[in-house]
Order: C-alpha cells, then sequence, then structure tokens
C-alpha cells in the first residue's frame, strides 16, 4: 500500500520536546485546572499482526471529539503494507485497513495530532442550548447502560425530590464516589454493564464502569449525559502520579470520562471513576476517602478535568465496519480481526500493538 495521509483541521508541529517524567518537576500545593494555554500532542499507533492465511482487518481509533473550549483534533495520516486503508471521520473516527488472504506481516501506523487544555465550568461561559435530538441521543438508553429497572430504581432514591439539575447531578456524583470502589483486578477499563453492577452489589470497576455508572444514573434523572473515551498523554502538573501518562509509551493508558448537560453551563466535566483511582493508586496507595489528595481530587473532578489527557469519541454500541462481529460497549482501543476472530484488544502483547505520545510545539 502506498502512504496515504488524511489531513483533519489542526496545524501542523513545528517542534518536539519529549513527554517525560521530568515533564513537570514540582507537585502543586492542590489540584486545580484551570483554561490556559493549549497543548499540543502527536499520537502514534501501531499494529502488527502475524501473518495470515486468511484476511485481516483492524481499526484503530482516532481523536473525532472536538469541543471548541477543550479539545480540537487536528491532523491524522497512516501508512502501512495494507491492501486497503480509510481515515473514517464522522462521530467515531478511525482507520480501517483491510489485508487479503495471504498477507504477510500485516502492519499499520496511525499518527494523529490533537490540542487540549485544562477545564474550569466556573470559567466557562453559558453553554448554550442542546438540541432536541441530541438531548434525546443522551437520555436513551444503551445496551450496557439501561435507564430503566434497577438504574432508575436507584437514580430515583439518589435524587429523591431534588428538583435542581446541578444538585441532582452533584448528587450523583457523590452517591458514585462513596459507594463503588476501584477493582485492580478488572481487565482493561472494564465493561460498563451498569444493571450488573447495581443488581449484583458489587459497584467494583474501572472508569468504563465507574464512569458510565454516573452516566446511566443521570440520564434516569433526566439529565441528559455522556461518557467520553480517550486515553491519557501526560503526566499531570499537579503532581498525581495516578492521574497521568508518566512515560512516552501509552499503551496501556485509556481512560474514559463523564460529561452531564446542565441548561445554563453547558457540558459540565466530572470524573468519579479518577477520585477512586487516587484512592487505590496514588502513592502511597490506598488512601482514606478523607486523604487531602482524595478530597483535593475530589472536589475538582465535579467541574473541572486536567486535560494532559486525549478524547477518541463519546459513541456506545460501536458496530466496526466489516466486522463480523458484534457491537462493542464502546471503541477507545485497537481491534483487529483475522480468520479467527476478533482478536483479545486487552493483550498487546499477543495481539500486537504500541501507543505512544509526544507532545509537540505549534
Amino acid at each position: 500500500m502506498h502512504r496515504r495521509t488524511v489531513l483533519k483541521t489542526g496545524a501542523a508541529a513545528l517542534g518536539v520536546m519529549a513527554l517525560g517524567r521530568s515533564a513537570f518537576a514540582e507537585e502543586a500545593a492542590s489540584f486545580a485546572p484551570k483554561p490556559g494555554a493549549w497543548r499540543h500532542f502527536e499520537i502514534r499507533t501501531r499494529v502488527e499482526l502475524v501473518s495470515s492465511k486468511g484476511e485481516a482487518r483492524v481499526w484503530i481509533p482516532t481523536p473525532s471529539f472536538s469541543a471548541d473550549d477543550w479539545t480540537k483534533p487536528g491532523e491524522s495520516k497512516f501508512e502501512g503494507n495494507a491492501d486497503k486503508a480509510d481515515l473514517q471521520s464522522g462521530p467515531v473516527g478511525m482507520v480501517l485497513a483491510e489485508w487479503k488472504g495471504g498477507a504477510e506481516a500485516p502492519r499499520i501506523e496511525v499518527v494523529s495530532r490533537v490540542s487540549t487544555r485544562d477545564r474550569d465550568a466556573s470559567e466557562s461561559g453559558a453553554g448554550g442550548k442542546l438540541s432536541d435530538a441530541d438531548r434525546a441521543a443522551y437520555l436513551a438508553g444503551t445496551k450496557l447502560i439501561p435507564t430503566d429497572g434497577v438504574v432508575a430504581k436507584t437514580s430515583e432514591k439518589i435524587v429523591g425530590s431534588e428538583t435542581n439539575d446541578r444538585a441532582k447531578a452533584k448528587a450523583i456524583y457523590e452517591w458514585v464516589v462513596e459507594n463503588t470502589h476501584r477493582d485492580a483486578k478488572v481487565r482493561g477499563c472494564g465493561l460498563g454493564d451498569i444493571a450488573t453492577m447495581l443488581e449484583s452489589g458489587n459497584l467494583g470497576g474501572k472508569c468504563a464502569d465507574i464512569n458510565a455508572l454516573y452516566v446511566g444514573l443521570a440520564r434516569a434523572a433526566g439529565l441528559p449525559a455522556r461518557d467520553v473515551y480517550g486515553i491519557r498523554v501526560a503526566p499531570s502538573k499537579f503532581g498525581y502520579k495516578s492521574l497521568g501518562a508518566n512515560s512516552e509509551t501509552i499503551t496501556k493508558s485509556q481512560h474514559c470520562r463523564a460529561e452531564v448537560w446542565l441548561d445554563g453551563a453547558g457540558w459540565f466535566p466530572v470524573d468519579p471513576a479518577d477520585v477512586r483511582k487516587v484512592v487505590l493508586e496514588e502513592p502511597p496507595t490506598k488512601l482514606a476517602i478523607d486523604d487531602p489528595k482524595v478530597v483535593a481530587a475530589r472536589k475538582a473532578l465535579f467541574g473541572s478535568w486536567e486535560t494532559n489527557w486525549l478524547a477518541y469519541n463519546d459513541a456506545h454500541d460501536v458496530k466496526l465496519p466489516g466486522s463480523q462481529g458484534a457491537s462493542l460497549g464502546f471503541f477507545m482501543y485497537p481491534q483487529a480481526e483475522t480468520v479467527a476472530g476478533l482478536l483479545d484488544c486487552l493483550d498487546p502483547d499477543n495481539f500486537k500493538y504500541s501507543i505512544t505520545a509526544r507532545e509537540v510545539t505549534a
């Protein structure tokens, strides 16, 4: 396959500086993200498959989620030896590469640029109006995030007789922080099967579980909400080791976040899953809920994000084009399919792929 380049909106980088632990040498006294200068990142995803006697396909997510105040997808390009490859834009951006039968050592590399900056809802302007179509979409249930049954009952108990949307959003956030826990044994980012979580009483998981629980409870309470799926790309400038990518290799740094729509404020950032991550993983680990580091993160992550992280998409029930498999609950990892079926995207050593990030100047 000849080198193919597909341009999206964004500026080209003029210089480069490496990511690493030394990027932010000093820890700040508190966790307080504020909108500031834009930062620019280059993400490189490389997939290599073993030689196959049959057809093979690879799907690699690219940054397609855009929000003028905090994230702007830039250029994406790719190269490899596929018989056919295309960049697909739209709500779920991806590169789809296909090899015919008998391909030797299939490989594809995707390089994407994205610009981000920190968020603080208290410093943003009015949020405008959510269209009727978007409101309906972000209130609807999905396969893994239903809004009826046990989800609706739990949400009703949490919000009670409260009628103020922000108060509802905050009550759900605090309930999720108090009642969930991060489970290190869960593979990847989890499944996001919130009805099973609530029915079983096991509220342990990772970001795709805990933040999906927030989204489902919010939707059930009449608040439009969404998961945003992405990956960490840089260390935390506030000194939180658990909340950053602390090397250039980010193959296992996927993370999803949540947003809830509040009339007058717009899309409002929340991340209860990262509060539970701080509790479990922030040095010296297994912190108390009233530890100052946890308290600071808990306060900040209702209404702000440190955006050392990029967003891919906010899609659920994703049917990969050309795939013979079932729809995915979400699309945050590279995917591959051979005659043997869909490969295990949580095993990047055997389904061989790597993801690296570097910060660039523009």
